[in-house]
Parts: structure tokens; sequence; C-alpha cells
């Protein structure tokens, strides 16, 4: 699953349009337009090529921009530096991130998340979801794979549209 994949199921999920999507990537730093957009969205098996491909670099500035669009923007902490860097580094897996990210900017509980992948038909324990959001390189980290990501955008799509 690629990230534009990820994009299109999570703005299915959370039913955003088009300029809101824009406004999101604008708000992570990210120039995007509404046609740029619509790019983006656009299924790679469609016959056109216009596909816009979504990078790893902007699709963690969506993800933050995300977390500043649904709970506003954070003011840095005295001694703390201005911009962080970018999450997503070569080998770190968008899946987990993804996790993360929606995690914080919809102010999910353990619980919630949970129940999320209980909506989506399966069964996580506390200890595997705990796993999916260590930071890489923790000795209890486990990389989260695309049918678990697939799965919690499913389950977001039901608690959020149904």
């Amino acid at each position: 699953m690629d990230n534009n994949d990820i994009l299109i199921r999570l703005r299915y999920a959370l039913e955003l349009k088009n300029k809101e999507m824009a406004e999101i990537f604008q708000l992570g730093g990210v120039d995007v337009t509404v046609p740029d957009v619509i790019k983006i969205l656009t299924k790679e098996d469609d016959e056109s090529d216009d596909q816009l491909k979504c990078n790893n670099s902007m699709f963690d500035s969506f993800l933050n921009g995300f977390i500043v669009y649904k709970r506003g923007k954070q003011e840095p902490k005295p001694g703390q530096p201005e911009s962080s860097e970018p999450s997503i580094k070569k080998s770190a897996n968008v899946n987990n991130l993804l996790l993360k990210k929606v995690k914080i900017a919809l102010a999910l509980t353990t619980e919630d998340m949970l129940d999320i992948f209980e909506e989506a038909g399966i069964t996580v324990s506390k200890g595997e979801l705990g796993a999916l959001l260590r930071k890489e390189g923790h000795k209890n980290y486990k990389e989260c794979g695309d049918k678990f990501a697939r799965n919690f955008l499913k389950g977001l799509a039901v608690k959020y549209r149904g």
C-alpha cells in the first residue's frame, strides 16, 4: 500500500473534502493546491498518467498538518527547537507513523484504537498495539504491515462514517 492509497483511504474514512486536504498539506508546510490534491487522490490504475506521487516527506507533512488541523498549533516549550526533524527516515515504516499520528490528531486512547481494530474485525492486544506505537529502534518495536494499516483505516471508516 503506497502513500497515495493511504491518503485515499484516510480521506474516505474521515470524510475530508479536497479543499480540507489542501489546507492540511499547507499546515504541514507543503504547498499543495486543490487540483494537486485531486491528482494525488487519483488511483494509479486509472487510464490517465496524471497521478501525483506522494513521497514519504510529503506524507509526513500531511500527517503533521492533520494534527495541527485537528488539535491546533502547539507552541514550542522554552528550550525546545522550533521545528522538529522529519519523522520518516529512509527505513522507517510509514504505517507505524500513520497509526501514531492519527492517534494523536484524533486524540484516541489505546482503548479507542483497540475498538477501531475490533470494528475492522481483527483483535489486537494492548501489547501488540504498544509495539506498533513504539519508536523505531526500541527493543519491543514491531513494524506495522499493510494488512494492519488497511484494517485500521477500515475501522476508522466504520467508526466515523457508520
